[in-house]
């Protein structure tokens, strides 16, 4: 099922028209330049997302073509993808109906006659639930006009200094209210934006990119002759950063993209990443707009979705790709896999759905007993056969995680989908031997506490810990609101000057405190802490190294949980 018969390379859009696919952008961005939506199989109708011709007042958000790149989709469907300019995220759905800001309709007729062709009109209103049968949305729309949105009240004019209004001290004043004598501010707020994060706040993680290519390159070496790579990058890249992260994949020589949800694929069609994106689950049918105009693929298991998923996208005059999700065994998604063929027969009829792709997910692909993955292949194999002896396109097939990628060539198929071993950390044990993986994500803190603490007092809330004496104690700003488990608490240890410290006293909310132990011996010099030094809890620093697999097994979980906490929390994120 290899890919080559695809024009321009492997491009993961449409295999039925891989050199035509548009988006809703594609459509919005031509018909601002008064050029019209056409298909050869008939006129596109009036979306209800958009309007035929924006104004200046209308929700339509603008599109542009990257600079450097030539607009229309040309050779290389990937140049002409939408880069939001201003607005952010589409209008909503019931704004977009009515139209401009005033509530007045912009739509304007289509130039071709709308095709009659399916059953039903294409002409149907979404107010009558044309996009979505059987659901009425007049008073939807009706409490979208109530809500329209007025023009601001002109703003009341400001004190000189806030000084007029909190007192003669100031207080509560912001950076910009407080006035020197020459009427300039005190403080400067485009000097402050500029104070890093961290030296806002003495805790980060740290991420090396150069590790995140190595992976893939391990990742590469490892994948069956024509098989591409889908790099996973959901969850903010399991707390790597999704942009960054996505961008330094492509560039190492992946191919795909996965997310898990509509927000985390629109999050890299605005950090400029041009790559086809799948998203890992079907998202809510009132998420339809946002799919076709931002190019994500979602995935699909349920006939109403692909019919209302397929009939937004004919109203746009565009194709609807996705992928199928087949339920081999896991029972969390997808269409049953001895029911595949009888699925697709009720929404395959619709024109504009476009079957990418195909696949699956083991469930103990990472467990030393193989024969429930041997189950779930083989299920899985004799349904893509199904389809085939049916007549259905099956489009890419994939089906292997991380540790069926490393343990299991044979489940290859065209594609893989790289996920927690793109960040260096091992999928199970049965993988250490056969991937040489870097972990790119390292978590540091300063000290900004330090004291001596006499015999038997205690440190930090319950006073559980008990100070022997003889030693320094510790504070990194650094808690369990930042990823840095509470269940942690006196079971692991930090890293200072290349020495491991052991950890105190319940993890707090914010910070947290370790011991130094101040005695000396002839096997073992003294550390001398200050404040400022730099302390790894996760990392190598000389020849000590904590690493996230130690976390995960002393919280009795799996390190996916470990980097998240630590990756999505509040903390500052660096890359080097």
């Amino acid at each position: 099922m290899a890919n080559n018969d695809l024009p321009n390379g492997f491009t993961g859009y449409s295999r039925k028209k891989p050199q035509g696919f548009q988006s809703a952008a594609d459509a919005i961005r031509r018909n601002a330049s008064g050029v019209g939506v056409s298909r050869a199989r008939g006129g596109a109708t009036p979306s209800p997302w958009g309007s035929s011709a924006p104004s200046a007042g209308s929700n339509v958000p603008r599109f542009a073509v990257p600079a450097g790149q030539k607009g229309g989709l040309g050779a290389n469907p990937l140049a002409s993808l939408p880069v939001i300019e201003s607005g952010g995220a589409l209008a909503s759905v019931g704004e977009s109906v009515i139209g401009g800001k005033d509530g007045s309709s912009q739509d304007a007729p289509s130039q071709s006659a709308p095709s009659q062709d399916r059953e039903g009109s294409a002409q149907a209103s979404f107010f009558d639930g044309g996009a979505f049968p059987g659901v009425d949305r007049r008073e939807e729309a009706a409490s979208h006009i109530d809500r329209a949105p007025q023009p601001p009240a002109p703003a009341p004019a400001q004190p000189k200094s806030c000084k007029a209004v909190y007192g003669s001290r100031g207080i509560f004043a912001y950076a910009d209210d407080e006035l020197a004598p020459d009427g300039s501010p005190l403080f400067d707020p485009a000097k402050l934006a500029t104070i890093p994060e961290t030296d806002r706040r003495w805790s980060w993680v740290e991420v090396d990119l150069t590790a995140i290519r190595h992976n893939v390159m391990v990742a590469r070496r490892a994948l069956t002759k024509g098989a591409h790579l889908c790099a996973v990058v959901k969850a903010d890249a399991y707390g790597h950063g999704a942009v960054q992260c996505a961008k330094t994949a492509l560039s190492a020589g992946a191919d795909y993209l996965a997310v898990a949800t509509v927000d985390e694929g629109i999050q890299l069609r605005e950090g400029n990443v041009f790559a086809p994106v799948l998203v890992l689950s079907q998202p809510p049918l009132e998420s339809i707009p946002l799919l076709l105009a931002y190019k994500l693929m979602p995935s699909v298991y349920d006939a109403q979705f692909a019919i209302a998923y397929g009939e937004a996208a004919d109203s746009f005059g565009v194709d609807a790709p996705y992928h199928l999700a087949l339920n081999t065994g896991m029972n969390r998604i997808g269409v049953r896999h001895d029911e595949v063929v009888e699925f697709l027969r009720h929404v395959s009829f619709h024109r504009a759905l476009d079957l990418v792709g195909t696949f699956t997910h083991f469930a103990t692909a990472d467990c030393p007993e193989t024969l429930d993955f041997q189950i779930q292949a083989r299920r899985f194999v004799e349904a893509i056969q199904a389809m085939v002896d049916a007549g259905f396109d099956p489009g890419i097939v994939h089906a292997a995680n991380s540790a069926a990628t490393l343990r299991y060539p044979a489940v290859h198929f065209d594609m893989v989908r790289f996920g927690i071993a793109l960040y260096g950390l091992q999928p199970c044990d049965e993988t250490r031997a056969l991937a040489d993986l870097r972990p790119a994500m390292s978590v540091k803190a300063c000290i900004t506490d330090m004291r001596a603490v006499p015999m038997s007092e205690g440190v930090s809330y319950g006073l559980h810990y008990r100070s022997p004496g003889s030693v320094i104690i510790c504070t990194i700003p650094i808690g369990y609101a930042d990823g840095f488990r509470r269940g942690l608490s006196g079971r692991t240890d930090v890293i200072l000057k290349g020495r491991r410290c052991r950890q105190v006293g319940n993890i707090c909310m914010d910070q947290c405190m370790f011991e130094v132990d101040m005695r000396s011996s002839a096997m073992r010099t003294r550390v001398e802490p200050q404040i400022g030094d730099l302390v790894t809890l996760v990392g190598r620093e000389g020849e000590s190294v904590i690493a996230m697999d130690d976390l995960a097994r002393t919280l009795d979980t799996i390190t996916h949980e470990v980097a998240i906490g630590f990756g999505c929390s509040r903390m500052a994120r660096v890359y080097k």
